[in-house]
């Protein structure tokens, strides 16, 4: 992604940028050590996690595979993340499932090819990829109770390049968000039992990958309720609120998955109407959330190591 931000720091490397934040969480960290290293207000031991790998959804998993916890071992882990949208400052929570779990899956259909003014000497595989995207999107709508959210979006189809030959392979690449481990594994069986079965249908055949994938992030209600507390006692009532669930990943997930003792909260990079979300071109990380996200940290660590 291009940054456009049209700071004086942009990103000058084209197509690159730091277009979630994570430069800033990296510095906020760092403040809250440059502090905590000083003063020494608390009991214990206090572990530091710089991540890589977030984006792509598994250096949390590949952390934890390389021994994390057994090295370094956690009472309760936390993590934060701005967020665009929300006032500045204010500290979001939720009990429970916070954020879906997030598949990535390759759908490769193959057909047979030819000539586009001689059809029936072929099997179109870019016609039985758009039928595949079409019957997907009734899965959401007849496969999963509404009470349980959950999506299917296939964001690539990618075939041949000329207008007058009918492709012998196309491949498909999409994602699945849920908030519920029983209904994400519905929905990928689905994926694989249509893919298949439309394919077949067309005498073609469809075969599936699944790329990575990170569970549901849960968040425990007694930590959340500690980071409350904390926060309240910092920034005011009024800056610390309940925020709803949403479909966005995070693969903190996997360390709250192998110890439970822990949440993941945002930080508000302000709600102007010229703030851009992250993800987005126009993004820049808000500089007035450093010390905020750093006294927090602080804080916390004093609290729970008191």
């Amino acid at each position: 992604m291009q940054e456009m931000s049209g700071k004086a720091w942009a990103s000058r490397v084209d197509g690159r940028f730091h277009g979630c934040g994570h430069d800033g969480h990296t510095t906020t960290l760092l403040y809250a050590a440059e502090y905590l290293a000083r003063t020494r207000q608390f009991n214990g031991t206090l572990q530091l996690i710089f991540q890589p790998a977030e984006e792509l959804l598994y250096g949390g998993r590949v952390m934890l595979e390389d021994g994390l916890f057994d090295q370094f071992p956690c009472d309760a882990i936390f993590g934060l993340h701005n967020m665009p949208g929300q006032p500045l400052g204010r500290i979001g929570l939720h009990d429970g499932a916070m954020m879906a779990s997030s598949d990535t899956l390759h759908i490769e259909v193959k057909g047979v090819g030819g000539h586009g003014a001689v059809p029936e000497h072929t099997v179109d595989a870019t016609l039985v990829a758009c039928h595949i995207t079409l019957a997907l999107q009734s899965i959401v709508s007849r496969n999963i109770t509404p009470f349980e959210p959950a999506v299917v979006t296939v964001g690539s189809i990618q075939a041949g390049h000329a207008p007058n030959i009918i492709n012998d392979k196309v491949l498909m690449k999409l994602t699945v968000r849920t908030l519920n481990e029983q209904v994400r594994e519905t929905v990928l069986q689905r994926i694989h039992d249509i893919a298949v079965a439309q394919a077949e249908s067309f005498n073609a055949s469809a075969a599936l990958t699944h790329v990575n994938g990170s569970p549901v992030l849960r968040n425990d209600p007694a930590a959340n309720e500690m980071v409350r507390t904390v926060a309240t006692a910092l920034f005011g009532e009024a800056q610390v609120g309940e925020v709803k669930p949403f479909m966005g990943s995070e693969d903190f997930a996997f360390m709250l998955e192998r110890n439970p003792n822990g949440c993941y909260f945002t930080i508000g990079a302000g709600d102007e109407a010229d703030r851009c979300m992250v993800h987005n071109p126009g993004y820049d990380f808000n500089d007035a959330l450093l010390l905020k996200g750093a006294a927090l940290w602080c804080a916390l660590t004093e609290h729970y190591l008191r």
